[in-house]
């Protein structure tokens, strides 16, 4: 199967994963997927092929070069909650510049992303408008599983073995939780769970998610001079505390932020969820400390029971795990170079399960997958750029 079709079927099984749910994976149609993926593993001649109870599919590819030295590839079959992923359409383009006109609405205009002008003359894989396209993280399995069996399909090309890993639940970052470092024979691995052909990543965010409860006095509103406390508008007041500059619509690059995932309540009980990420890990902290504050700064104005608050860290920045083991990130740029592929070292503005996995001893940088717009009805991926990426993991697996 080549990949454009390989990754059309993938995007046609709905995955998204639940931040609610309270299950392993978080919802029934993952395991639905893994279960196709497996048989497909077994039916392409990868070894040791399983799905364990928690929906991880795990597969290996023995080296034919002598070596013991495997390398680990990984990806998610998640799609994020944040957009629909029910009944994709997805359409097949060359793109010969200018605006995309969407199926069924909208379109992905150059002056939003002017990046898309540097896909001219190449075939774009788009949405209908509707939801989002599966790229994040369809792309990267479709990516692994071509390079697999293109290794199978050429026994004259020497290789080291491979380790395979989908995950699920990385979306709402919990892709790690039951990863089984022992069922993994590698030493270190590679999400391919990035965005534009080229980058490589070796630093990302520490996270963490703050969930706010502000409890409020309701009465009726004719009798409530000097009684009511409403907890929506106070939601607000502490919402105004934090910097306005500091939120992801207007910070980039190395710089962190706030982000209000939600508000939802009434007058008696109001709950704002939030996430604070930074790549320094003393600025992460200060982000942390001033949420508290904030709580603290409310309570003062309006009794000491009136907000709490519950910050839990999620991830952190896989940079001092990777440090030591540079020869990855070097590798990683030879493969590219091989293939024609211009590297370029970036900043992860999110996380990956890779983050979580370097901590846990298993070196983990992320490279790209050709996609675009992630989280969005203007998603989009190259195929293209997953022809190329396929020739970079073939390269990895040659060194």
């Amino acid at each position: 199967m080549n990949i454009k079709d390989r990754f059309l079927k993938y995007v046609s099984f709905e995955t998204a994963s639940c931040e609610e749910s309270k299950t392993v994976p978080s919802t029934q149609n993952q395991k639905v997927f893994a279960e196709y993926l497996k048989n497909e593993f077994e039916s392409i001649g990868l070894e040791n092929v399983g799905l364990d109870k928690n929906g991880y599919v795990y597969a290996f590819l023995p080296s034919n070069d002598g070596t013991d030295n495997s390398i680990g590839l990984i990806s998610h079959m998640d799609t994020s909650p944040s957009v629909s992923g029910k009944n994709i359409s997805p359409e097949s383009i060359v793109y010969t510049g200018g605006d995309i006109k969407l199926k069924k609405c909208g379109e992905i205009s150059v002056s939003a992303y002017p990046f898309l002008q540097d896909f001219v003359g190449q075939e774009l894989i788009v949405t209908d408008g509707t939801t989002l396209l599966g790229a994040d993280d369809k792309a990267g399995i479709a990516e692994i599983v071509t390079a697999c069996e293109y290794l199978i399909n050429h026994p004259e090309i020497k290789h080291r073995g491979i380790a395979v890993c989908i995950t699920p639940d990385e979306e709402i970052g919990r892709g790690a939780d039951f990863f089984d470092l022992e069922r993994f024979p590698a030493r270190f691995a590679y999400t391919v769970d990035g965005g534009l052909l080229g980058e490589i990543e070796y630093e990302n965010f520490n996270a963490a998610s703050a969930n706010f409860t502000v409890h409020g006095i309701n009465i009726h509103p004719g009798d409530a001079k000097n009684k009511m406390k409403n907890s929506v508008l106070i939601a607000l007041e502490l919402m105004n505390l934090f910097p306005k500059a500091e939120i992801p619509a207007h910070t980039e690059k190395y710089e962190g932020f706030y982000h209000v995932c939600s508000i939802s309540g009434d007058e008696s009980e109001t709950k704002v969820s939030m996430i604070i990420r930074d790549h320094d890990m003393e600025q992460f902290e200060k982000r942390k400390n001033f949420a508290e504050n904030a709580v603290g700064f409310i309570n003062s104005v309006y009794g000491g029971n009136t907000v709490s608050v519950e910050i839990k860290d999620s991830y952190y920045n896989m940079k001092p795990k990777i440090l030591p083991h540079m020869e990855l990130i070097k590798n990683a740029e030879k493969a590219m170079q091989n293939v024609g592929v211009t590297p370029k070292i970036v900043p992860i503005r999110g996380g990956t399960d890779g983050a979580r996995l370097s901590y846990e001893g298993l070196p983990c940088p992320n490279l790209s997958t050709g996609g675009a717009n992630f989280h969005s009805v203007h998603e989009f991926v190259s195929v293209d750029s997953m022809v190329k990426m396929t020739e970079v993991l073939i390269e990895l697996a040659k060194m």
